[in-house]
């Protein structure tokens, strides 16, 4: 009987060894959840995920340097082949003969196909398309307004900037947006470069007698969505930068 109640008593003792070492363990391993919990960011994965990104916005604005964009043609207006319409209405459109005739890798409607009650213009891209209308413009079309564009990626930064484009043409001060979404200010002969747009915004009001408000511009409800719909033509330079015109 004392030899059994000795063996059970062994036992009890390395069990309760066991728990004692789970419970370590288990303190550890919560101590370990908590600290990665309470660590928010990682500065280290925060900064490949900035260098990626700025790697993934430099990749689409390249791919798209040699798109060329078309606003306010009315929608069906190409008829079944864009190629043959577009070969036919830019030597038109701007009085230029192209040789070697022009050449389109692609061309398509953006978007789901309109129909005539839909408001929104429906932009043509063209890749590989010969720029050589690039100073000229916009262009009229019957009664209407064509512009043409540099396909570039739209990001946030590039559409706050865009935002402020028409302050800036009330100021009267020569302004480009650089890749990627950099806005080179210049006036009376000094000029600035900005990444932020509130930066911008503190130039803007120090150049202003009062402080510089976007609602009194009346400006459309869906500038911010799509610029070129709006008050916006951008052209590119010989030099590859986009300088941005107002084109009302």
């Amino acid at each position: 009987m004392d030899s059994k109640i000795s063996t059970l008593a062994a036992e009890t003792k390395s069990i309760c060894l066991d728990i004692a070492g789970f419970q370590s363990r288990v303190a550890g391993l919560e101590e370990r959840v908590a600290a990665v919990e309470d660590l928010n960011t990682i500065p280290e994965w925060d900064q490949e995920l900035l260098f990626l990104r700025s790697k993934l916005i430099d990749s689409e604005a390249r791919s798209r340097r040699d798109n060329v964009s078309f606003f306010g043609f009315t929608e069906h207006i190409e008829e079944t082949d864009i190629q043959a319409f577009l070969k036919k209405t830019l030597s038109t459109l701007t009085g230029l003969s192209f040789d070697p005739p022009l050449e389109f890798q692609r061309a398509h409607c953006l978007g789901l196909k309109r129909t005539e009650d839909s408001s929104r213009p429906c932009p043509t891209i063209a890749c590989q398309l010969l720029t050589a209308a690039r100073s000229q413009g916009p262009f009229r079309a019957n009664s209407y307004v064509i512009r043409i564009a540099a396909d570039f990626s739209r990001d946030k930064r590039r559409k706050a900037f865009l935002s402020l484009c028409p302050c800036i043409h009330q100021l009267e001060v020569r302004y480009n947006l650089f890749e990627l979404a950099r806005m080179w200010v210049t006036k009376n002969g000094q000029s600035k470069d900005f990444y932020d747009t509130e930066d911008l915004r503190l130039y803007l009001d120090d150049l202003s007698t009062t402080s510089m408000d976007l609602s009194p511009l009346n400006l459309p409800a869906d500038t911010t969505k799509d610029p070129f719909a709006a008050l916006l033509l951008l052209i590119p330079t010989e030099r590859g930068n986009l300088v941005i015109r107002d084109s009302s």
